[in-house]
């Protein structure tokens, strides 16, 4: 009696034979059904690519946002942007509006200047440049009180060491007084310059010399140029330039 059940290594079993062809079979219907499924091959699993396919691009690293495009930056980043520009703005129109308030201040306090330099200059000449030899003390007291500086100390050798002996010798008086016009206006002085705390000023003054050198009234018609000074006590002579 024959064994049927009997498995062999031949060729004649016919159950070995047909498992390799029935996996190939199914195999390819599976890909007929899904193309780029997963292939089975043996016992290699992998996917089968489809003619023509490209693989994906690789993901790029993340970066920083450009905000540089034609639409500018987000609203978020404009803003400070924005209070940047208004507060230099701000200081920029703060700064022009100071330098116009010290300008105005500067302007008004010449206009001042120039008007009270004029009258202390008006005052002064006559006391200045006068004397009378009977009082020369007393005379140059006074002249003295409207210099300043370095022409006042000048002022006390000159009229200690030359003026006063020459006075008293030839009983010298000179009288001097800024020339007004013969209709009343205003009298001959003009302020050739002026800052806030100094001027120059020109004055036309006469003389009238009278001693005992001279026969009569000796009249010398002179242009003055004063430089003058503000000072704590108001404006003070401190130059005289006879032109």
């Amino acid at each position: 009696m024959a064994n049927t059940t009997t498995r062999g290594r031949g060729a004649g079993s016919p159950a070995r034979r047909s498992l390799p062809a029935a996996a190939r079979a199914a195999a390819k219907r599976a890909e007929r059904a899904a193309p780029g499924a997963p292939v089975v091959s043996g016992r290699t699993l992998r996917a089968r690519e489809e003619p023509g396919a490209q693989a994906p691009p690789p993901e790029p690293d993340w970066e920083a946002p450009d905000w540089e495009g034609p639409e500018g930056p987000p609203p978020g980043r404009r803003r400070p942007a924005l209070l940047a520009v208004l507060a230099v703005l701000l200081v920029a129109g703060m700064v022009a509006l100071a330098v116009l308030v010290r300008a105005y201040a500067d302007g008004r306090g010449t206009d001042r200047a120039r008007a009270e330099a004029a009258e202390a200059a008006r005052e002064a000449a006559p006391v200045v440049l006068s004397y009378d030899h009977r009082r020369l003390e007393k005379d140059f007291a006074a002249a003295g009180a409207r210099l300043t500086g370095a022409f006042r100390d000048e002022y006390r050798r000159t009229t200690t060491s030359v003026v006063a002996p020459t006075a008293k010798k030839y009983r010298g008086v000179v009288k001097a007084s800024v020339v007004e016009p013969p209709d009343g206006g205003a009298p001959a002085v003009s302020v050739v310059s002026a800052s806030p705390d100094r001027a120059v000023v020109l004055l036309f003054v006469n003389q009238v010399t009278t001693s005992t050198q001279v026969s009569g009234p000796r009249v010398d018609l002179n242009r003055v140029r004063m430089t003058l000074t503000r000072t704590s006590e108001g404006w003070k002579v401190s130059a005289v330039d006879a032109l």
